[in-house]
């Protein structure tokens, strides 16, 4: 019987289908961003990084000369615990045009070591081996040619550019320092669209250079090293690593603090904590209370047009609970259809199609839909047809024969 309601009734089931189908990809994009959001600020129990950065002063600047033992994580001494691996950053912007800087040809890049790309960047280390020996091949080029560079593809079509060519970055933060560069390959679709990355050799040796030229080093020559990344083992090794550099006497002039990768993330998410709690907060559940709107209407209208059938029912023996669970019933399927129809359409489209949807926050330029989208494209589309029915499916138990056959009459 329901089935055949649903059949019979195209036009309310149409509303709900539509009402779901354009909704629950919102809903999706929403979660996707706040579930990559959480896991990137969760703790890891094993195998996670940490972050080096200055204590007191954001954005950190700290003296390159800091760069070696800090990689060694401070250690000293017999017994000392090594990180597994390291990386610095050092951020430098740059625009192609001085004259006329936008957004569109401006550029922000990190320099560090290149093989350190490969071993220590989010999702690189985990490439498909296609995608992994392309970026590898664009890395070994990176360490014969230290003014190679390494873009995101949303970037490098930003700048109307394509690898092969040669570019000329004059200096935003650096100033006076301009880079010339040979673009020799792209990071694979995705997390890295916007950025670049270029050899940490090339931006120390322009910095001396400006020494010998102008007679006087760089404004920023004492405090480059904007960030160090430590991979340890374990939470018991990221506490002695974490001792050895607080102890040691060398960080003093700047002051440094290490901190998990996690909450060294959050901390650079805490300019997006009023968005990031307004789409949790706010924008989903109304979201959610829109669709159960709209499918309440569709119901109701559904209802209200079968009275005379529901009435019937009730004279062939249906009791009032039997009409509630039809209604709630017709509702729920429909609406379990819908949603899951739609979260898979949303997640093939994305993820296959577009290769994530763009939406920056800090440096996350790009978001996936992970599988358990299709749970919650079920849950929403089930959970909103559910909500939106009650009531509808409630009057519908509540009609009084004898008064829709006394309209009849």
């Amino acid at each position: 019987m329901m089935l055949k309601n649903i059949r019979r009734n195209l036009i309310g089931s149409l509303v709900i289908v539509l009402g779901t189908m354009v909704l629950v990809p919102v809903v999706i994009f929403v979660w996707s961003i706040l579930a990559f959001l959480d896991a990137a600020t969760d703790e890891k129990s094993k195998n996670f990084k940490g972050i080096v950065t200055e204590r007191w002063r954001l954005p950190s600047q700290m003296p390159f000369a800091y760069a070696a033992s800090l990689s060694d994580g401070a250690a000293s001494k017999p017994g000392d615990v090594k990180p597994e691996d390291s990386m610095t950053w050092q951020f430098y912007g740059g625009t192609l045009d001085p004259e006329k800087r936008t957004r569109e040809n401006s550029l922000f890049a990190i320099a560090t070591e290149p093989r350190k790309l490969c071993t220590m960047m989010d999702e690189l280390d985990t490439l498909p081996p296609e995608e992994a020996a392309k970026l590898d091949e664009a890395i070994q080029e990176m360490e014969r040619n230290r003014q190679a560079i390494i873009m995101g593809q949303d970037r490098l079509a930003a700048v109307n550019k394509r690898v092969g060519e040669r570019i000329k970055l004059y200096g935003i933060n650096y100033r006076d320092l301009d880079l010339e560069l040979e673009i020799v390959g792209t990071f694979p679709e995705g997390r890295y669209d916007n950025t670049a990355a270029i050899n940490r050799d090339y931006l120390l040796a322009a910095l001396d250079a400006y020494e010998r030229q102008t007679g006087k080093p760089h404004p920023l020559a004492d405090k480059t090293l904007n960030l160090v990344w430590l991979r340890v083992p374990d939470s018991e090794a990221f506490a002695q690593v974490a001792g050895q550099i607080l102890a040691s006497p060398n960080y003093t002039s700047p002051a440094v603090k290490f901190e998990t990768a996690a909450s060294g993330i959050a901390s650079f998410l805490d300019a997006y904590r009023d968005l990031i709690w307004g789409m949790r907060w706010l924008l989903a559940p109304a979201l959610l209370f829109t669709l159960a709107l709209v499918i309440s209407n569709a119901i109701s209208i559904s209802v209200r047009e079968r009275q005379t059938e529901l009435a019937v029912l009730k004279v062939l023996g249906f009791r009032p609970w039997q009409i509630m669970v039809l209604v709630l019933g017709e509702a729920s399927l429909v609406g379990l259809l819908a949603g899951l129809c739609s979260a898979g359409a949303t997640f093939a489209t994305v993820n296959l199609v577009f290769g994530g949807f763009k939406f920056p926050i800090a440096f996350f330029g790009a978001f996936f839909i992970p599988a358990e989208a299709l749970a919650w494209g079920v849950g929403v589309g089930l959970l909103t047809a559910l909500l939106g029915s009650v009531m509808p499916a409630w009057t519908a138990s509540r009609i009084r024969v004898s008064e829709v056959f006394a309209k009849v009459a």
